[in-house]
């Protein structure tokens, strides 16, 4: 009898080892759906409450077409009441500032937008910036660079070492000019630096109009130089000094933001989101290291390498 006793209690015990293990399976796999579908993701169940979305511009800017769907995506969210921009970026190409832009400023249509810059909010990246309602910076943010550039290289004088030549018939002279494989005559860089020139005036405007003051009058802004986040609240190139505490405050007391909403994090959906995302995310975390750093590290590298055109980046000599 007690042997038959033994057994019923171990196949109840197996029952209910059973039905738990079944639901935390449920649980695992709605969680890693969470995470792997849809155009966001959002952390924690906070993300389907009334919150502040916070979204991220970090690295080199490009023309990231799922980060406009992102910032579309959260102008239609419901439950999302107001943006904070959190920046840390050298800028990028020109193209990639005016497109997300032209991206923050249909988002600041539908909700308010503030931006938070971090370590770097220069070239494309302040062009973001100035694209919200308001922006704060720390008091040593590198900030400004408003400017453009346009670099190649002359490789003719390796090419000769080499015993290379390279032939070529175009339909104009000044078809793919400049060009690496021969020298830039007058004429080729004539209309590079029209083009530079006319690109430039584009975004100084753009600066005069969103921050309403007269770029000539600002020491150094027509000649491209940075600012540290003091000197560019001097001169009125930034509205405040602050974190992201104290863009929440500004939220609730001139947007009449609710108190107490949270601050849930929206990202774009990666070629690399799924279950290998984040089990390599979940590993990495279990040495200490953030994996989604790695992956951001990994993906500001490949897109340095796609960087072409005019660009409006900031990079210290050396």
């Amino acid at each position: 009898m007690l042997e038959a006793e033994t057994m019923v209690d171990r196949r109840r015990l197996r029952r209910r080892l059973t039905l738990w293990r079944l639901v935390a399976g449920v649980f695992a796999l709605l969680f890693i759906a969470a995470l792997t579908f849809g155009g966001q993701r959002m952390v924690g169940p906070a993300g389907f409450l009334p919150h502040i979305a916070r979204i991220s511009v970090s690295g080199i800017i490009t023309d990231d077409q799922k980060m406009y769907d992102l910032f579309d995506k959260v102008a239609k969210a419901d439950q999302v009441k107001a943006v904070i921009i959190d920046i840390n970026s050298p800028g990028g190409t020109t193209t990639g500032g005016e497109a997300m832009y032209d991206a923050i400023r249909r988002l600041a249509e539908k909700k308010p937008v503030v931006a938070v810059c971090g370590t770097l909010a220069t070239s494309a990246a302040y062009m973001a910036a100035i694209a919200t309602d308001r922006i704060f910076v720390y008091g040593n943010t590198i900030t400004g660079s408003v400017g453009v550039i346009f670099q190649w290289a002359d490789v003719t004088e390796l090419m000769k070492t080499l015993g290379v030549k390279v032939e070529e018939v175009k339909s104009g002279p000044l078809k793919a000019v400049p060009s690496p494989f021969e020298p830039t005559d007058e004429k080729g860089r004539a209309m590079a630096e029209e083009m530079v020139q006319e690109a430039k005036v584009w975004f100084v405007d753009l600066v005069g109009q969103r921050r309403q003051i007269e770029p000539a009058t600002v020491p150094g802004l027509t000649d491209g130089r940075v600012y540290s986040g003091r000197q560019a609240l001097a001169l009125k190139l930034v509205d405040e000094i602050g974190d992201e505490k104290a863009a929440k405050r500004w939220l609730q007391k001139e947007r009449n933001i609710a108190p107490g909403l949270s601050i849930v994090e929206w990202k774009p959906k990666t070629e690399s989101s799924g279950i290998l995302s984040w089990l390599f995310g979940s590993i990495a975390s279990g040495f200490g290291v953030p994996g989604e750093r790695i992956v951001s590290l990994l993906g500001q590298v490949s897109a340095g390498l796609k960087l072409d055109g005019l660009v409006s980046l900031w990079q210290p000599a050396g």
